[in-house]
């Protein structure tokens, strides 16, 4: 029979297809990325290696630490393990549950603690740096930190994750939508990484000390940040020759895809790869300056480097095969793994509790088996038969067509209806909120004179053109939800000193607020419930108590004061929150002491437009990004604290209420808030809206522009109470801001003036009688930045501008 040779045209569609198909399979990782946690994990400060045990009904954890071989409790199943200066934490199978274990406290066994727990927020890409711990929410992507400091600046509420790693005091992802890299946490080695790999498309990421690797889209290693011992100088590979990744403070380490052996490079030339020559490894992890491997041979756990000692405490053995039980290659997942395939004997491994996925990347070009290094014994490889010489290489190819063409297809339709069902677009819902930002011009007369005031109802003009589709953030939470760190009463007690008054930094209606250090050297603000006994006084403490650690542990922004944990013993119930350095606005605003423009750094019109701002970005992610959406009900100057940075942040959520999807009005049984900042229309009609919380930040606005309070005496011998609402918006519907102006900072110059009125203007309407006539937080967040920007560029008149409202 004779055969023809295929059009070269076809072939090139073939081979191009092929490429596409290929690169398509490497970009959509089914399986676990590199940057996320592993089933081995080592903690540097006690050279502890911790490993999930194989063939065992229950996944559990076994460690190894100084000669001594430890069990985990609680003994119960983890999908993913990760280790970070001195404690490492668990994810537990079904990824409800973090557990994180202190290594350094005891020789024999390790203290632990919950993070997190929850059944409605589940969490993968567990990454845990020297003191951070972070994870994403499944499907959705965003990245939740614990245990870090004020001067961790958290990811933005809207950025969504691939996978994640973390580092000594930052962490990095890969975002969903684009595949860049992007990083947050202390100092400038977070931005600096970030803007070194730039807009590059990349496929994992792994993070040391200070450097970060990963493969690109290419299959090429790409390594970015510190480089003093060389821990950044790849050697020269081939497109996807590594396939794992493990960095220390001056090292870095890799897995050859060919025969499983690892490289090394950096770290003073002492990360010699002799002393693994001949062995194969599943996986690698670093601490700062040892590295340890889970072997292919029997799964064992070896580790080697300068830093690394053996059972004796000495470090003569260059590398050190430890006394585990055998340890998982991989996380079991109830998955069939369609996309790179089983792993070999995955049943028998996880004892058929769930399978283990072969890694990505993987390809038809590299799945074929290749055979391990000489020291080891051969896999035994079955005869191959030689090719039918009546199949046609036309048949071969167009075999090959159709698998791949219909591999695509597959997977193009798996994600389509994830899609579907993560964006409810096939069931005609939508998870994405369009924020109408709105225009108000600025009024004038019939006359045309210009320098009339505006009006405060008929100034409002719509305009639809500026639409933005901002993805909310968050799942619906009850009323036990997403459970932040647990600490016992005793260990509060101590850091507090026992609750003395020296500790004792405020009062509220809930309790007193406390500061304390806790024994790793955090410093916190610790708020204690009311200890009195009274039915009524127990209850409604329980219910602030449940209100705030349902929504605090669920909510993470730059803006909103972050819940570390809580504390619930018999009758007492603790929240502890990261201690603001700065303190209160009210207290800097209305402090005796503060008498001229020197007294406090707020007594300037530039800063104090960007403490409104901060504040008002937090509260928009409450009503616009958080779901459901969130009305705080007690915005006030009191509930806005300063970090060490001289940012603001929201806090106080004991009377906050989730807002119904529905978006009509919510009517609690009833009104709650503070006099003077609470919504007269709420107040008088029971009727709760977002507009409610509108209404207290305009008059934090005016208490900003006044310096008086929201309630204060006016008036000779004494005065009459007056609120600041009825004290400056007349003045300012009349023309007379300067009249009003806190005396204590300096008249505005040429560049504020036109801030100061925008802010001026903008709390006028905040405080409208009628929640419709009010503006949204989006249009405020507009103005205040408008503002902040006039401030330092502006020497125009805002007359000729706009000022961003909405009303309903």
């Amino acid at each position: 029979m004779m055969v023809t040779k295929p059009p070269s045209s076809a072939v090139t569609l073939t081979l191009t297809v092929a490429a596409v198909v290929i690169i398509f399979s490497l970009l959509v990782p089914f399986c676990h990325a590199f940057g996320s946690g592993t089933t081995l994990a080592v903690t540097d400060g006690s050279a502890t290696v911790c490993g999930i045990v194989a063939s065992h009904p229950i996944q559990r954890i076994e460690c190894y630490r100084r000669g001594h071989v430890i069990a985990v409790v609680p003994k119960v199943s983890f999908s993913v393990i990760s280790g970070g200066r001195n404690y490492f934490c668990g994810l537990r199978t079904g990824n409800y549950s973090l557990l994180c274990w202190d290594t350094v406290s005891s020789n024999v066994t390790f203290e632990r603690r919950r993070l997190y727990n929850n059944g409605t927020v589940l969490f993968e890409n567990l990454a845990v740096g020297d003191t951070q711990v972070c994870a994403t929410v499944v499907g959705a992507g965003m990245a939740s930190c614990w245990r870090t400091n004020s001067a961790f600046e958290l990811p933005s509420g809207y950025d969504q994750f691939a996978s994640i790693s973390s580092g000594s005091g930052f962490s990095c992802g890969i975002a969903k939508n684009g595949s860049w890299v992007r990083c947050w946490g202390n100092g400038s080695i977070a931005r600096k990484i970030e803007s070194e790999f730039g807009n590059m498309s990349m496929l994992s990421i792994v993070a040391g000390e200070s450097h970060v690797c990963g493969l690109n889209s290419n299959g090429f290693l790409v390594c970015r940040g510190s480089n003093s011992f060389g821990q950044i100088d790849i050697p020269k590979v081939g497109s996807f020759e590594y396939s794992g990744l493990a960095l220390g403070a001056e090292h870095s380490c890799a897995i050859r895809r060919l025969n499983g052996s690892v490289v090394c490079w950096g770290g003073r030339g002492l990360f010699s790869v002799n002393v693994t020559q001949g062995v194969s490894f599943e996986t690698i992890v670093s601490g700062s300056n040892f590295t340890c491997g889970l072997t292919t041979r029997n799964f064992s756990v070896m580790c080697w480097g300068p830093g690394w000692s053996n059972s004796d405490g000495s470090s003569s053995s260059p590398r050190f095969e430890l006394p585990l039980s055998p340890i998982l290659p991989g996380p079991c997942v109830q998955s069939s793994c369609s996309k790179c395939g089983v792993y070999p004997e995955s049943q028998i491994l996880c004892s058929g509790n769930g399978n283990i996925c072969k890694p990505q990347p993987c390809s038809p070009q590299m799945s074929v088996p290749l055979a391990p290094p000489p020291p080891l014994p051969p896999l035994a490889q079955p005869p191959s038969m030689p090719p039918s010489p009546s199949l046609s290489k036309e048949l071969t190819t167009g075999l090959l067509v159709f698998a791949i063409v219909g591999s695509v297809g597959t997977a193009a339709g798996i994600c389509t209806i994830i899609y579907c069902l993560w964006t409810g677009v096939c069931l005609g819902k939508k998870k994405v909120h369009n924020s109408v930002q709105p225009t108000i011009t600025r009024g004038g007369s019939s006359n045309g004179d210009d320098n009339s005031p505006p009006s405060r109802s008929s100034t409002i003009i719509r305009q639809g053109s500026r639409i933005m589709r901002r993805q909310r953030s968050g799942t619906s939470s009850t009323k036990h939800t997403d459970r932040a760190e647990e600490f016992n009463l005793a260990e509060l007690a101590s850091a507090t000193n026992n609750f003395s008054l020296e500790n004792k930094i405020g009062a509220g209606s809930y309790g007193v607020v406390y500061r304390g250090k806790l024994t790793d050297g955090r410093e916190v603000a610790i708020k204690r419930g009311d200890t009195g006994t009274k039915m009524k006084k127990f209850q409604e403490k329980e219910s602030a108590f449940e209100s705030e650690l349902a929504f605090m542990s669920r909510l993470h922004h730059k803006h909103l004061v972050r819940l570390i944990g809580y504390c619930e013993e018999k009758d007492e119930r603790l929240l502890v929150y990261e201690y603001m350095t700065n303190g209160a606005l009210y207290d800097h605003l209305h402090d005796k002491n503060n008498v001229d423009k020197n007294s406090s750094l707020l007594n300037s019109w530039r800063m104090r437009i960007k403490i409104a701002l901060d504040a008002s970005r937090g509260i928009e992610y409450l009503h616009n990004y958080a779901v459901p959406s969130i009305i705080h009900r007690d915005i006030k100057s009191s509930n806005i604290l300063i970090d060490a940075n001289w940012t603001a942040r929201v806090s106080d959520f004991g009377l906050s209420l989730m807002s119904p999807d529905s978006g009509h009005d919510y009517q609690p049984t009833k009104a709650a808030g503070t006099v003077g900042y609470i919504d007269p229309e709420y107040y008088g009609l029971n009727v709760l809206t977002a507009k409610s919380d509108v209404y207290g930040l305009g008059v934090v606005l005016l208490e900003l522009l006044t310096g008086k309070r929201a309630i204060f005496r006016h008036g000779e011998n004494g005065g009459t109470p007056v609120s600041v609402v009825s004290y400056a918006v007349p003045a300012i519907m009349g023309g007379d801001l300067s009249q009003i102006l806190d005396p204590r900072v300096e008249p505005p110059e040429l560049n504020e003036t036109d801030a100061v009125e925008l802010v001026a203007y903008t709390a006028m309407h905040c405080v409208n009688l009628e929640g419709k006539d009010r503006p949204t937080m989006a249009d405020i967040v507009a103005n205040l930045e408008r503002a902040l920007t006039l401030c330092a560029t502006s020497h125009g008149s805002i007359s000729s501008g706009t000022i961003s409202i909405v009303s309903d």
